[in-house]
């Protein structure tokens, strides 16, 4: 084991967190702060967090897995990720005070702990951000969910024998064919309705969530590693999103984002095999571009 890991205990506005902290046995000058998504702690789903961490300290750069407040072992009220801004810059800076030759942060975030990440970016300026690891990011909204269920899941159910023999018969519940239609109608009404595309200053305070993502993706300045689960519908509403949300315009094709698409993974990676995949992509990203000297030929990622 080339890395050693310990307990990291800091404060956050008066309460106090817990993380992990994965550090290789050289000095790192790269460290990467994982943001949780949804109401988990630290090991994430399967441990997928604690390997991910073992990994990256592996190839030389440090890894910090922390609690919000009010989750696993941190003090304080619990939280959603609209309201952590401030739990991941004392993560930063505690990783930092650790370990005082890292100078480059990377955010890594999975659901919206990936959204967390770039409203972080937006709130704080924070230049230490030198790449953003975004991994199924979350902009759910009442429409957008109507457009991914339409698109993915109801064109699907049309096109089978099945569900017209059952609509035919009855069996078919009322409440399905309404939901259907509701859904059709919201996702009909949507489309492009967000207004002009993001840049800095350009969009208000009180915005929706999405379109200050929007504005934080549009004007970050380092690398993007977008991450994406071939099965599962948070992944594609994010790339509806992307497509047909005017704020979004262009988002996906900019030259510092790299993107892969995970055919056959779920929305936390459960199999083995696509755990590793993430955890290899992640690797290779952070050394060709976030860390160009450990791949000073500037070589391509793999696929």
């Amino acid at each position: 084991m080339n890395y050693a890991e310990e307990p990291l205990v800091f404060t956050c506005a008066d309460e106090t967190l817990v993380g992990i902290l994965s550090a290789p046995a050289s000095d790192a000058t790269t460290g990467v702060v994982i943001v949780v998504g949804g109401p988990q702690y630290r090991a994430g789903s399967h441990r997928q967090f604690v390997r991910l961490a073992r990994t990256l300290a592996s190839a030389g750069h440090a890894a910090l897995r922390f609690d919000y407040r009010g989750m696993g072992d941190s003090s304080g009220n619990a939280r959603d990720f609209l309201n952590v801004t401030q739990d991941i810059r004392a993560a930063i800076e505690a990783l930092q005070r650790r370990l005082p030759t890292v100078s480059k942060i990377v955010l890594w975030g999975l659901c919206d702990g990936a959204s967390a990440a770039l409203l972080y970016c937006r709130e704080t300026q924070d230049q230490r951000i030198a790449g953003l690891c975004l991994v199924n990011p979350w902009v759910r909204s009442e429409a957008s969910l109507a457009r991914t269920q339409v698109k993915h899941y109801y064109a699907q159910r049309l096109m089978q024998r099945e569900f017209w023999l059952k609509l035919m018969s009855g069996k078919v519940a009322a409440a399905a064919l309404s939901g259907l239609v509701r859904s059709i109608r919201l996702s009909a009404g949507s489309a492009g309705s967000a207004g002009s595309a993001a840049s800095a200053g350009a969009i208000a305070s009180n915005a929706s969530f999405q379109q200050r993502m929007a504005e934080a993706w549009h004007s970050f300045q380092g690398s993007i590693l977008l991450l994406l689960s071939g099965d599962d519908y948070t992944a594609k509403e994010f790339v509806e999103y992307a497509q047909t949300d005017t704020t979004w315009s262009a988002a996906l094709k900019q030259a510092k984002v790299v993107q892969h698409v995970l055919d056959d993974a779920d929305h936390t990676f459960s199999d083995h095999a696509a755990r590793t995949r993430v955890e290899d992509l992640t690797r290779n990203w952070l050394d060709a571009q976030v860390h160009p000297t450990r791949n000073p030929a500037g070589l391509a990622l793999a696929p």
